[in-house]
């Protein structure tokens, strides 16, 4: 009895001590699952700040494509694109340096599991082998060959020792089998992934060769139009100097001042030439995207083809003829030395020389009239002559 009782009191030590050493393996576990959510891979970090960069580069992408207009709105449109796609390669790149890294680490434990596994399993064939010499219930026949006058709780003690050594090598040989099979199916995610960012990498490599592409014609186009601008601007240029020049030279004719009441007292109240909206109002047009400086001296009126042009006033014709730029145009001297211009007529129904009366019809109309007041050779706003 006074044995059996022994045994009792050792198998209840021995079960106490392991239940305490898992629950510190356990506590030291959570400990350790705290401290690696609290440490964030810079990896990490740099993969949230791309993300977001690459929101918000789409938002506004969305955004411009729902109001392009123009080869300024299409270029806007490619530089956006162009910044997505190197975000979206920057975030490939630093997610597979991101898994690489992982594989490198899951490599190297797996390794080390490996040779701890290893130098567990050698441990425990020996310990087995050992117990297997002294048969079934070793502990128990270990304790029962003590000497009648040996002390007991050393004895006791050695056992406990024993019997917990040989429990935790079980318990870690079997940790560390579960902990190394996990690991290697890690691995294999993280080598799996590690494909799947390496294929994303070079697929948005390719895309953004394409945006940059795009690009390129988009800045070809952009060229090509500021060039017709710079070009349209120069043949406007060019025209209104040779205008200046054909009222400069009629001047010089030194015109006989027409008899009559100056049209400058009518200003304000004058009919239109011909009815219309104005397409074009009076004075230079800046070009927007290009800032080239159009001159315009006068006013476009929309009108129907063949409706008549008329004079705003009596007067003398001083030119009637094609003019370069403009097609067929008249030129009428006023009271006051005011002249009028009329430009873009269909059919010339006048001639140099004429004596004109209000309203005298000029010419049949096209799509566009172009209208001009000079007081001697300085361009005047139309509509501040026309009621």
């Amino acid at each position: 009895m006074h044995r059996a009782a022994l045994q009792l009191i050792l198998l209840a030590i021995v079960a106490l001590m392991a239940a305490y050493a898992t629950a510190q393996d356990a506590t030291a576990q959570d400990a350790t699952g705290q401290n690696e959510t609290r440490d964030k891979n810079p990896r990490e970090l740099e993969l949230a700040a791309l993300r977001q960069e690459i929101t918000g580069l789409e938002t506004r992408l969305v955004a411009m494509r729902g109001r392009e207009t123009s080869l300024e709105d299409q270029l806007t449109r490619v530089k956006l694109e162009l910044e997505l796609q190197q975000a979206q390669l920057d975030e490939a790149t630093a997610a597979f340096k991101f898994a690489e890294e992982r594989s490198i680490a899951t490599t190297a434990e797996v390794k080390q599991l490996e040779a701890a596994l290893t130098a567990l399993s050698d441990d425990l064939k020996r310990r087995l082998a050992g117990l297997y010499r002294l048969g079934g219930r070793g502990y128990l026949r270990l304790f029962l060959s003590l000497e009648p006058n040996t002390e007991l709780l050393p004895a006791i003690r050695q056992l406990r020792f024993l019997a917990q050594r040989d429990r935790q090598t079980i318990e870690r040989y079997t940790a560390t089998r579960e902990t190394l099979d996990a690991r290697r199916l890690r691995l294999a995610d993280e080598r799996e992934e590690m494909d799947v960012w390496r294929q994303r990498e070079q697929e948005r490599r390719d895309t953004l060769v394409t945006v940059r592409r795009r690009q390129e014609r988009v800045l070809a186009k952009v060229a090509r139009e500021r060039q017709r601008l710079m070009e349209r601007a120069k043949e406007l240029q060019d025209k209104e100097r040779k205008l200046t020049k054909l009222i400069g030279s009629l001047l010089e004719g030194r015109l006989t001042p027409l008899d009559g009441t100056p049209i400058q007292d009518f200003r304000g109240a004058l009919d239109w030439p011909v009815s219309g909206e104005v397409t074009a109002k009076f004075g230079p047009r800046l070009d927007p995207r290009y800032r080239t400086e159009v001159p315009h001296n006068g006013i476009d009126i929309a009108s129907t083809a063949g409706d008549m042009i008329r004079s705003i006033f009596p007067g003398k014709v001083l030119y009637a003829s094609e003019f370069e730029g403009y097609g067929p145009m008249v030129v009428v001297h006023h009271p006051g030395r005011v002249f009028t211009l009329y430009a873009g007529l269909g059919e010339l129904q006048v001639g140099k020389g004429d004596k004109l009366s209000l309203g005298h019809t000029l010419g049949t109309a096209t799509e566009v009239l172009y209208f001009e007041i000079r007081i001697e050779d300085q361009p005047q706003d139309p509509q501040g002559w026309l009621r």
